[in-house]
């Protein structure tokens, strides 16, 4: 997701190729997400904006807008990977690893503006808002463009750590910090409270600071409030003067080493040795050096000996590019080996185990085998009577086998199925029901004569 350094970039090609000229053409490609969940329509912003002259661009975080020569004024965010990108410039903080073929009006677009007094055609604009995540926002506020930062939705936004220094002060943030009992780096990403740290943003200055991104924001001590305060103005200011040109930041920054989280053969870790690690705060991926940031105080959970996150299998293009900023859900459709069902054992009922004519299965006949032989060994002969015991006499007491009840469901069944046969002296007609019958008067015999 753009941050603070990436829209302050766009906010700065804005003055050198937009401000002062007067918008000829505008065309907008209606999105019920980008204009219509804030309240407006792409005819609303054609109709609003054709015609006037763009007098300024600002920025507050992550939200920037042009001043017009009258309200309403536009105002935009990136969201995920929205972007600005004007005609025959390179707006782009990245070099993109397969160079593509310029294409006018680019894939994805949603507002075109044209300043030509000839433009009359979308293939004729300079300026394009593009977003093919749709999580962008375009908006129209009308009030006077010194009152955009008074009005919804900036005024519930946090000072922005470049543009209101003074706001943003060592006491006011160790204030902000004393009063709310949540991870550190929740804080941090939070709006509300300070404007345009996203998370690479915030992994670097908590780097920076040395400070564990999960240590609650009450338990720091007032060195690390202290340095925190420094950090936060120093990756902010740093990132907005370099434009979010990467490739010109500093060497021991977190940003030049963190990126090809779970490659194979491509372990994270600093030119001086110190290991990276990820986790989770706040649904967020954080990187983090266990050697540099120490937890001081009560953090949200341990992550002592957490292993590097493994990577998932993904399903296609489904999975093709994971954000680690949160404010979207990622997309990891683990593909495993199919689960193998678990067996459910089945105990067959009285009724069930009378008329089977199934030869027992080997487990059975061992703990049959088992029961007999207990029984035998535990009871007198005169009290067999000539048979089985378990069938006639009283049941011995028996030892649980394999961690069964001594009473197992095939001693329980025996009985039923001996007495139904006692009182079935004739074969019905039935050919099944005879073979069936005789074999039970077979199984009869044989324990009778055990």
């Amino acid at each position: 997701m753009p941050e603070i350094g990436e829209v302050a970039r766009i906010v700065h090609y804005l003055h050198e190729h937009l401000v002062g000229k007067t918008l000829s053409f505008v065309k907008a490609q209606h999105d019920d997400n980008v204009f219509g969940k804030v309240g407006t329509s792409a005819a609303e912003v054609e109709k609003a904006l054709t015609g006037k002259k763009v007098v300024g661009a600002k920025q507050q975080g992550k939200y920037f807008w042009l001043v017009m020569s009258s309200p309403p004024h536009p105002l935009f965010h990136f969201g995920m990977a929205g972007w600005w990108n004007i005609h025959n410039h390179e707006t782009a903080y990245y070099k993109p690893t397969k160079p593509t073929e310029p294409v006018w009006p680019p894939k994805y677009w949603k507002l075109l503006l044209g300043t030509d007094p000839s433009c009359s055609d979308p293939s004729d604009t300079a300026h394009a808002f593009v977003d093919f995540r749709r999580f962008g926002r375009i908006r129209l506020v009308d009030c006077p463009a010194q009152e955009m930062r008074n009005v919804s939705p900036l005024k519930e936004n946090g000072p922005d750590p470049v543009v209101d220094k003074d706001i943003l002060t060592e006491d006011w943030l160790i204030q902000k910090l004393q009063s709310k009992h949540v991870p550190v780096k929740a804080l941090l990403l939070d709006q509300a409270n300070i404007s345009g740290i996203g998370n690479w943003v915030g992994d670097e200055l908590l780097y920076d600071a040395k400070v564990h991104p999960e240590q609650y924001s009450n338990t720091l001590t007032p060195a690390q409030m202290t340095q925190l305060h420094k950090s936060i103005h120093y990756v902010c200011s740093t990132a907005v003067e370099l434009k979010a040109e990467s490739d010109q930041f500093p060497e021991h920054w977190l940003f030049k080493w963190r990126w090809g989280k779970g490659k194979k053969d491509n372990p994270k870790m600093l030119p001086n040795g110190e290991r990276i690690k990820f986790l989770t705060v706040g649904g967020r991926t954080s990187a983090i050096v266990p050697s540099v940031q120490k937890k001081t105080g009560e953090v949200a959970k341990d992550v002592d000996g957490e292993e590097e996150e493994k990577p998932k299998k993904t399903k296609g293009k489904k999975a093709a590019v994971k954000e680690e900023d949160g404010d979207e859900a990622e997309t990891d459709d683990e593909v495993g080996a199919p689960k193998r069902k678990k067996s459910k054992k089945i105990e067959a009922t009285e009724d069930e185990v009378s008329i089977s004519d199934s030869k027992p299965s080997k487990p059975a006949r061992r703990r049959r085998q088992a029961v007999k032989e207990d029984a035998d060994n535990a009871a007198p002969p005169n009290q067999h009577n000539g048979t089985s015991s378990g069938i006639q006499g009283e049941l011995p007491e028996r030892r649980k086998i394999k961690g069964k009840p001594a009473e197992d469901s095939e001693t329980k069944s025996k009985a039923p199925r001996m007495q139904k046969a006692a009182k079935q002296p004739q074969a019905t007609p039935d050919v099944k029901e005879e073979t069936s019958g005789r074999r039970r008067s077979a199984r009869v015999s044989e324990a009778a004569k055990s």
